[in-house]
């Protein structure tokens, strides 16, 4: 198996998770907050937007937020809600989603960007230093690496969710 190849795999981890929670993901459980900021909407939300803010740095595509036109659906009510790294707690629970359906398809989408970037990566660019910025450099594989662990990690705090009884929630 060649390195893309594994990165592929890893890259498709978090949509195959996210897809495992669809049944339990009702707008009520989405929006509930469970004694802290992030809801299961902002977490599977800001997966799909760091994959997808993180690939199109790569690639130099536009978002799929902003090119299939997910800014207008999901119609946040925030002047740039980014990504989600670093909102407030008010930012944070400004991201209300009430279709499954829609933070799945986004994931999706980001998912799929990202494997047609690796798709057209040769393995000799995966050791490429993109940010020297870092102490050690940041290599192409070593961000992609961190990109796709992120968004299982956001993944699963959704499932940790979705897992709680309703007496976790405010």
């Amino acid at each position: 198996m060649r390195p893309v190849e594994l990165l592929q795999d890893l890259a498709r981890r978090p949509l195959d998770a996210a897809e495992a929670l669809r049944e339990k993901l009702t707008p009520e459980l989405l929006n509930a907050h469970p004694h802290h900021d992030n809801s299961a909407a902002w977490l599977l939300w800001h997966a799909a937007r760091e994959i997808d803010a993180q690939v199109a740095d790569l690639s130099g595509e536009a978002p799929v937020w902003t090119a299939q036109g997910f800014d207008r659906k999901f119609a946040i009510d925030l002047p740039d809600p980014g990504n989600g790294y670093g909102h407030s707690a008010r930012e944070a629970r400004s991201i209300v989603c009430d279709d499954a359906d829609l933070l799945l398809d986004h994931l999706r989408a980001a998912v799929e960007a990202q494997l047609a970037y690796l798709e057209k990566l040769e393995n000799t660019a995966l050791g490429e230093v993109i940010d020297d910025s870092w102490d050690p450099p940041v290599t192409r594989a070593s961000r992609l690496i961190s990109v796709s662990a992120d968004a299982l990690e956001h993944v699963g705090q959704a499932a940790y969710v979705a897992g709680m009884s309703q007496g976790a929630f405010e």
